[in-house]
């Protein structure tokens, strides 16, 4: 069976779904990091690096299938700008899900620790330097400021799509259309 010209591939859909509720899981362990010390920090980061691999690897899976599939063309009475908007924050977006798990393991790798996802222990992308390391962890918390910035504005616009103009933007990404 087919997918309506108005829906996003299954897959995609699929993809962007586990991949939203893994940037959900590290919105929460982002903050628990920065903000304890304490005996739960070692935990939360053991976590945090092979969940930020993964969701690299999504992205990087998901990127190919986008360009290959495309998207369901946005509703004809959008106003250009909103097109403009709405085709600009999907490039941030994406670029943000390959940037912030890049910038981490470039950080990990210039502050000299090592990158573990699951029993895999990834090789070093850059030379041990502190000074680097410095300025990534400053860049790594800056685009991640960012990018959940650019989630919250995806989410509004998905839901103004859905609740108020209703017309089938956010079915795309969900539930589709019937045939």
């Amino acid at each position: 069976m087919s997918r309506h010209p108005r829906d996003f591939h299954p897959l995609l859909r699929l993809l962007h779904w586990l991949m939203a509720l893994m940037v959900l899981a590290m919105l929460f362990i982002g903050v628990g990091m920065v903000s304890t010390a304490g005996p739960l920090y070692p935990a939360l980061l053991a976590l945090h690096r092979p969940v930020g691999i993964a969701l690299l690897v999504l992205v990087l899976l998901r990127l190919p299938l986008r360009l290959l599939t495309g998207a369901p063309p946005l509703p004809a009475d959008l106003p250009g700008p909103q097109k403009l908007v709405a085709k600009a924050s999907h490039v941030l977006l994406y670029a943000s899900m390959v940037g912030m798990p890049l910038i981490g393991w470039a950080m990990l790798s210039a502050g000299g620790y090592p990158v573990v996802a699951g029993s895999v222990s990834l090789p070093p992308i850059l030379p041990h330097d502190l000074q680097l390391y410095a300025l990534l962890r400053l860049a790594h918390t800056v685009v991640a400021l960012l990018f959940f910035a650019l989630v919250l504005a995806h989410l509004s616009a998905a839901l103004f799509h859905g609740l108020i103009r209703r017309d089938g933007v956010l079915r795309s990404m969900t539930s589709g259309h019937r045939r």
